[in-house]
């Protein structure tokens, strides 16, 4: 009987397109499927920035994530987070219909497939720089290896995309239902070009992006490759195969997120400002957006919309799962 040809290994670009195709279409397909929490999230995360919000034209939304404490006797007592999407989900549809809710999620979109798929892609390059380590016996050198490919890969892909990361904001931003600010994605990046910083005005609030990515994208690559490491069933594509994985990669994302949601907050703040003159703006830096935030509305609202970013999180571990199954089906 002949013996079954091996299959021949993919060569290095082969094995590039596979990750970028496989990354690309499960980061589409979940943002799609979540872009109504994230347009909610946005809109209640930027609302302190938002002209149409300081002038009164558009009542302001509710909804938040709040850590209460609820003291008792001894030294039992309770931290529980409570969810409040508020009244953003129906005021969105009254006042600009059901499609509102996929506003921006085109360029969310066209934007994602490069970013998730050049993250996905490079962490995978950007580890192999690092030594291999075995996760049951050498986990602190496994898990800071993982950290430091998933954060320079999150970086290296930031750099690309990041004009059209900041229009996706100012679109899923625009609340009320008069006169659209912005037509879409090309008129947009133009008004914003044409403004007193020129092309460098996408690149608001770059810095503190680039600050917030490193640690963002280490802790959820990292925390979720090491999961990986420790799953007993990473290989299995059965029903408790799948659901701990997505069970790994939703507690990475989670976690992630909500570690570094200041800094989203801040760059958020910051690209909302970005056609405007230098004196006419609220912030002069993220710094200084920072310290404004704490002084006139204190520390929690550096959280707003992490209740809904919560949620959205979902679609975010969903990629990574949907990522290693095409993966996996790209190599069979």
């Amino acid at each position: 009987m002949a013996a079954k040809p091996q299959k021949q290994k993919d060569s290095f670009y082969v094995a590039l397109a596979k990750d970028f195709a496989a990354g690309g279409v499960s980061g589409a397909v979940s943002k799609t499927i979540t872009a109504p929490i994230e347009r909610v999230k946005l809109v209640i995360q930027t609302q302190d920035a938002n002209p149409k919000i300081i002038s009164g034209e558009v009542p302001r939304y509710t909804g938040n994530l709040y850590l209460l404490h609820l003291p008792a006797r001894g030294a039992d007592s309770a931290w529980f987070f409570q969810l409040g999407i508020g009244n953003a989900f129906t005021r969105i549809a009254k006042e600009q219909g059901m499609g509102a809710f996929w506003r921006g999620n085109l360029t969310n979109c066209i934007r994602y497939f490069p970013t998730q798929a050049i993250n996905l892609a490079s962490k995978d390059f950007f580890k192999g720089m690092f030594p291999k380590y075995n996760p049951k016996t050498e986990f602190w050198p496994f898990f800071a290896a993982n950290m430091a490919s998933g954060g320079a890969a999150g970086a290296f892909s930031l750099s690309f995309v990041y004009p059209l990361d900041y229009a996706r904001t100012r679109l899923a931003s625009d609340v009320g239902s008069g006169k659209r600010q912005f037509n879409g994605l090309w008129d947009c990046l133009a008004k914003t070009a044409r403004g007193p910083k020129g092309f460098l005005g996408l690149y608001q609030g770059f810095g503190i992006s680039v600050a917030g990515i490193i640690p963002y994208r280490g802790v959820q690559f990292g925390l979720n490759d090491t999961i990986k490491g420790l799953n007993p069933w990473d290989k299995e594509t059965t029903f408790i195969g799948i659901a701990s994985k997505w069970a790994g990669a939703q507690f990475s994302v989670i976690m992630s997120g909500y570690v570094t949601y200041p800094f989203d907050t801040v760059r958020r703040r910051l690209q909302m400002e970005a056609e405007k003159p230098i004196d006419q703006r609220i912030y002069k830096g993220a710094i200084h957006c920072f310290n404004t935030i704490v002084a006139k509305e204190g520390t929690k609202a550096l959280f707003k919309g992490a209740g809904a970013n919560i949620l959205r999180g979902t679609g975010a571990a969903l990629v990574l799962v949907l990522y290693g199954e095409i993966q996996a089906m790209l190599k069979a």
